[in-house]
């Protein structure tokens, strides 16, 4: 199956701090905006932020190995020259909470994520795998 990039909308607090947290933070590109709605580029993949009133997701964390991980996240898979240059910009600015973990040691589908919130509460997922053929292996 050819690859291709994925859409998502999520509802946000702030389309001034969203903008703000993935273009100068997370290092993604502005695509289309007004002040009540933003297209932005993660990496090939388009996510649309809409401001909206209070919203919430309830869900509940799962246990992957030893960590515990939101079930409501998303992500993308990167090389890792491109995770380390993420993973680099975001420590030297001293956000202590991406703390990297590897999952699946040693088999099939290993793996080196860390988790970062935006300012709407969204989790968002940088990973990279040992080998880049076990994004699906099973």
């Amino acid at each position: 199956m050819k690859h291709s990039a994925f859409h998502l909308a999520l509802p946000c607090y702030s389309v001034t701090k969203t903008k703000k947290f993935y273009t100068e933070v997370l290092g993604a590109d502005l695509g289309r905006h007004s002040t009540q709605w933003a297209d932005i580029n993660l990496y090939g993949n388009q996510i649309t932020f809409t401001k909206s009133g209070e919203f919430t997701f309830n869900y509940k964390s799962y246990k992957f190995g030893d960590n515990i991980l939101p079930s409501f996240h998303f992500g993308v898979i990167l090389n890792e020259k491109s995770w380390n240059e993420v993973y680099g910009k975001l420590s030297e600015i001293g956000d202590k909470n991406i703390e990297p973990v590897t999952f699946l040691v040693s088999k099939k589908g290993e793996h080196t994520s860390f988790f970062v919130e935006d300012p709407n509460g969204y989790v968002v997922e940088f990973k990279c795998f040992k080998e880049s053929t076990e994004v699906f292996a099973s």
